[in-house]
């Protein structure tokens, strides 16, 4: 009986050293890397078309502005502050689930919204009805309907936007935005939930920065992949 007891025990530690250990630093590693370094995230929601649609599986670094401790989220060094047109995540202020929007203001900026034109610090951003076919891959008709696409150019970046057609209504603000915080709005300027509701969002909340569309499904079609879309840098 102990013979048998002991080749039991030692047929655990065999298991444990053999598959146990390396599954578990496989995990924790994983887990370290997704917590601190780079992530993905699904997006559930049309609040960012037609950057981002519904099935999209954006990459994000997690580094882009801070390096933070695995897991606690804790700041070790500050790196880089967001700038206007930085696609960013963080959680909502309202019951913490996590959003993707754009940083359109920065701390100290004024935010308004006139006929369904976004104005920084007074200045009306430069629109354009051109839009680049590769920034809008996958936005079906049904997804255009009723609305108007421009390209925006907020910062150093152009992007597409949509619009109702009814969005000369419009209209929000002026707002300030205080210090340590940053503005955000989605790029479906007409359906999207963002600062213009919950306010300016904390630099210390902000998680990380998108960087491009790392694969895409299409909920609506059976989850079929959408192929154009895969790897596709964000604007």
């Amino acid at each position: 009986m102990a013979d048998r007891d002991q080749r039991r025990v030692n047929g655990f530690r065999r298991l444990w050293h053999e598959w146990g250990k390396p599954i578990l630093l496989a995990v924790v590693l994983l887990g370290s890397f997704r917590s601190a370094i780079a992530d993905w995230n699904d997006v559930p929601t049309p609040s960012m078309r037609p950057t981002i649609l519904e099935g999209d599986r954006i990459f994000i670094d997690k580094t882009a502005f801070d390096w933070r401790v695995p897991f606690l989220g804790w700041r070790l060094s500050w790196r880089h502050d967001p700038e206007r047109g930085d696609v960013v995540i963080f959680p909502s202020p309202e019951d913490g689930r996590r959003l993707v929007k754009r940083v359109v203001g920065l701390p100290g900026d004024t935010i308004e919204v006139r006929r369904g034109r976004l104005l920084v610090n007074g200045a009306m951003l430069d629109y354009a009805g051109e839009i680049e076919q590769e920034w809008v891959e996958g936005l079906t008709d049904e997804m255009r309907s009723g609305y108007t696409l421009f390209s925006e150019t907020v910062g150093r970046r152009s992007h597409p936007i949509m619009t109702r057609d009814h969005a000369f209504l419009t209209s929000f603000g002026p707002a300030r935005v205080p210090a340590g915080h940053y503005f955000m709005m989605g790029d479906n300027r007409d359906n999207s939930h963002d600062s213009r509701f919950f306010g300016p969002v904390s630099r210390e909340v902000i998680q990380g920065r998108a960087l491009a569309v790392a694969l895409s499904v299409d909920p609506e079609n059976h989850y079929w992949p959408r192929w154009e879309r895969f790897f596709s840098k964000l604007p």
